[in-house]
């Protein structure tokens, strides 16, 4: 399998007031025609995203940051 760093993958910059986010993206979404079908996919998948990310050690090391101010 090629590595991903190698590989051109499609990327979404997503801002907020409080978050700027990058996000490059490895599934292909291609294989979803309808295009509304396809948004929803991403969407699951960008949620499921932030909800496996939460339940990491890697999110408390995150907010760990904070404690110094």
């Amino acid at each position: 399998m090629e590595d991903v760093d190698k590989l051109l993958l499609p990327e979404i910059n997503l801002e907020t007031d409080d978050i700027i986010m990058n996000i490059a993206v490895k599934k292909d979404y291609s294989l979803i025609k309808d295009l509304t079908e396809r948004k929803k996919e991403f969407i699951n998948d960008l949620k499921s995203f932030i909800d496996e990310f939460d339940e990491t050690e890697e999110s408390l090391e995150f907010m760990k940051y904070y404690d110094g101010f």
